[in-house]
């Protein structure tokens, strides 16, 4: 049986489970990836769900569910909530999932992260022992 996860790794742990089961619903992948395509600028909950042909009823859920997640971030601007991807949200899930890469030799990961700098120039930062 493994050890149990120090308190800090389980609460990094319990983080990347709550973004990938936002990601993991097809209409949250969506507008992740929609406000990734338009980013910096933000877009209100209406603009999202004009953009994606969703009904902004479910929309609500769905922003609140990727917000929690830390992988949208919502400004209030006047009687609206202007929402944003949080690519230092994401970078914290693929830093997660690419932590112990390739058994500590960060020479292996490189192509995943020039490929990532070269998309969208959101690459994490390899680690020592990453």
């Amino acid at each position: 049986m493994p050890a149990p996860a120090s308190p800090s790794a389980r609460l990094h742990e319990d983080g990347a489970l709550d973004a990938l089961f936002a990601l993991g619903q097809p209409t949250r992948l969506r507008v992740f990836r929609h406000l990734v395509t338009i980013a910096p600028n933000p877009l209100p909950a209406g603009g999202i769900a004009d953009a994606l042909g969703c009904l902004q009823n479910t929309l609500s859920t769905h922003l609140a569910i990727l917000s929690r997640a830390g992988l949208i971030t919502g400004v209030r601007d006047g009687r609206s909530i202007l929402y944003a991807a949080n690519f230092d949200g994401m970078r914290g899930l693929v830093n997660y999932l690419l932590e112990d890469c390739c058994g500590g030799r960060p020479e292996v990961c490189a192509p995943v992260f020039e490929q990532l700098e070269r998309s969208c120039g959101c690459a994490p930062a390899p680690t020592a022992g990453s």
